[in-house]
């Protein structure tokens, strides 16, 4: 599989099949592994030069999708590599089928409304997206469902070309 090349200074978002990476960045972040390896699922890494300094997952289910475990590394917040995270998921997420996009979330809900999501309910997203690995982990686990907020972004017109 050929990558592009990483320049300085220049930041790219590819697709990666490196659940050890992944892992590595969401436990360093105390973020939820459990479910990574789910095989619909994907991950995209950004990378700032060669350092790798966010990454996204997507866990697509027939016409909807979760997005899940978006982290930017401290030092490299605030220059839009989290918008372009969303953005890349949002079209690996159509490009899967899927028509609406999901996510759980505790403490990113305004970033998230600024990108178009609106406030869904926790049902909602259940409803959704059965058998999704993180919908899967939240339903076990109701109080730490409970602490969360759930966002929806209609995503039916992504790609379409109007005239």
């Amino acid at each position: 599989m050929a990558l592009r090349k990483h320049r300085d200074g220049e930041l790219v978002i590819e697709q990666t099949r490196d659940l050890a990476r992944v892992r590595a960045m969401l436990t360093s972040a105390a973020m939820l592994t459990d479910g990574i390896e789910w095989p619909a699922a994907c991950y995209l890494l950004a990378f700032y030069g060669i350092d790798a300094v966010g990454v996204i997952g997507v866990e697509p289910q027939i016409d909807a999708a979760l997005i899940r475990s978006l982290y930017v590394i401290d030092s490299m917040r605030r220059r839009g590599i989290g918008a372009a995270l969303v953005a890349a998921a949002r079209k690996a997420a159509h490009t899967r089928g899927a028509r609406h996009l999901y996510l759980f979330s505790t403490e990113a809900g305004d970033f998230f409304m600024r990108l178009g999501f609106e406030v869904a309910t926790l049902a909602d997203v259940i409803a959704a997206l059965p058998g999704v690995p993180q919908v899967e982990y939240y339903r076990a686990r109701p109080s730490e469902l409970a602490r969360e907020l759930a966002f929806h972004l209609d995503i039916v017109r992504d790609g379409v070309i109007e005239r």
